[in-house]
């Protein structure tokens, strides 16, 4: 690849407080001169570009602001159009000799839209580096105060209620749901089969002005919601 292209640097920015945003995460937002920030609506603003917000406002430089549209659809082909789109106007940018960061919830390994578009640039042989964020569980776990795993313990993660979740919670000491009010009662349901001794807390909105916590599953309907089922029966393992 030629030296003079720019090169995509994802950036995790955490669950949602600015300030669990990393030094290098802060440093790169301060000098970069492309940011891309995805929203899954014309109608709504970028979250990731929200966090980040007041590092951009800070800045006595120009940058440009990307916001292609990652719609919250299930349709892989239409989404796979969305991806293209996304990574042609970044590569426009990258054959400029501008590095581009796309930002984005949480950590950019983590069930990140990121991923999708990065795969493709790389793919045409752009550089493209990561700089790790803090993943909303952990974050859930911070705010609400308890350790996700002790010693050997097993921690199941999952980013969605379905039903291989049943065949799986058997290994878990701790198993972490993503995405949980929309199937609240499937999790509930799969949840009180295990036969163990266990706690349940739901975290909303992690690290955001309308955080939320409490005992038990979510119900109302509120997207990043996560769902943490401690077991408290210590076995051998």
């Amino acid at each position: 690849m030629n030296m003079n292209k720019g090169k995509l640097i994802g950036i995790g920015v955490g669950p949602g407080d600015p300030e669990l945003l990393t030094v290098k995460a802060v440093k790169t937002l301060e000098s970069v001169p492309v940011i891309c920030a995805p929203k899954s609506s014309e109608k709504k603003p970028s979250v990731a570009l929200s966090i980040v917000q007041g590092i951009l406002d800070g800045r006595s430089d120009e940058y440009i602001t990307l916001e292609p549209l990652f719609p919250m659809i299930e349709d892989k082909k239409a989404l796979e159009s969305y991806w293209a789109g996304a990574a042609q106007l970044i590569t426009m940018e990258l054959d400029e000799g501008r590095d581009v960061s796309f930002i984005t919830l949480g950590d950019p390994s983590i069930y990140s839209t990121f991923s999708y578009v990065a795969r493709i640039i790389g793919e045409r042989g752009y550089t493209v580096e990561m700089i790790p964020g803090i993943n909303s569980f952990t974050g859930c776990a911070a705010s609400a105060g308890i350790t996700l795993g002790e010693k050997d313990e097993i921690i199941l993660v999952v980013p969605k209620v379905d039903q291989r979740l049943e065949g799986l919670l058997e290994h878990a000491d701790t198993a972490v749901i993503m995405k949980t009010s929309r199937h609240s009662q499937m999790l509930e349901e799969i949840i009180n089969k295990d036969p163990r001794d266990k706690k349940v807390l739901s975290v909303q909105n992690c690290g955001m002005d309308d955080e939320e916590i409490f005992d038990g599953f979510a119900r109302n309907g509120k997207y990043l919601s996560t769902t943490i089922v401690k077991f408290n029966d210590r076995r051998d393992h």
